[in-house]
């Protein structure tokens, strides 16, 4: 599939290009010489087992972290020296990392309008708000939400800055089906409105077949597969994601999983 474009100077700029991506920690190497990009108004999926390295490439994408080797660059910026320059232009949203439980809904979303630059915030809160169906919560103290209603504010402060680029790490974790089909839903119109490009990391594979266009799986920190959802269905000779994904995680390669399609074993 995709992999990093050449640098012809009429090129468009690509939301993400990461060539010889790594990362290490003491003796662990989480992420392993990755080259890969994404096309602009793409949603990929980023997949992968426990410690296969997806939150860390995301971190290196937000500039949280910066690679041990290679680079990563964010509409054409390394986000690794300068990533103030793009962040404007991007935003993350995880059910795992909370806003700070003390202040309301309005006053954190008003902060990271703050810190976005974003002109006219209060209409922009209200508007999102009111997408987002949190308009009746804005005074409550962001720790009195249930979890449903904490990803909605997390969706909402994402949203804020109407960003190019969404990353979105485990977005539906803990949810019931019905919110987490509404977050789905939310996200592939929001994508489909802005041109945005959704690069999500999860667990869910149904969730994955449902919204991604490619998905990269990771193991150990190195890109095993990168394809379309059903490509990689088709090539494993499986049903579903779900299956493709155990096989990937516990080593099966495709030659394997084709074997025992035509055996009629599991």
């Amino acid at each position: 599939m995709a992999q990093v474009e050449g640098g012809a100077a009429n090129a468009p700029v690509l939301p993400i290009v990461a060539r010889g991506l790594t990362k290490r920690f003491g003796a662990v190497t989480a992420v392993d010489n990755l080259d890969f990009s994404v096309e602009a108004g793409t949603t990929v999926a980023l997949l992968g087992g426990n410690g296969a390295g997806k939150t860390t490439t995301i971190a290196m994408l937000l500039g949280l972290i910066r690679p041990s080797a290679g680079e990563i660059e964010v509409f054409g910026t390394d986000v690794a020296r300068n990533r103030f320059a793009v962040a404007q232009r991007m935003n993350f949203q995880s059910p795992y990392v909370d806003l700070p439980q003390r202040l309301t809904v309005r006053q954190n979303l008003m902060v990271y309008a703050g810190f976005y630059g974003i002109a006219n915030a209060r209409e922009r809160l209200a508007g999102v708000a009111a997408q987002l169906q949190i308009d009746t919560l804005l005074d409550r103290p962001t720790g009195k939400l249930s979890a449903g209603q904490k990803t909605r504010v997390g969706l909402a402060k994402a949203l804020l800055n109407a960003p190019e680029l969404l990353l979105l790490d485990e977005p539906t974790a803990s949810l019931d089906p019905d919110t987490a089909d509404w977050v789905r839903q939310t996200l592939k119109t929001y994508a489909a409105a802005r041109g945005a490009t959704l690069l999500i990391a999860s667990h869910n594979m149904t969730e994955v077949e449902r919204l991604a266009d490619r998905v990269i799986l990771l193991r150990a920190g190195r890109i095993v597969e990168d394809e379309t959802p059903r490509a990689l269905i088709a090539s494993y000779g499986r049903e579903t994601l779900e299956d493709v994904f155990l096989d990937v995680v516990r080593g099966r390669s495709v030659h394997d999983s084709a074997e025992r399609a035509e055996g009629g074993r599991p």
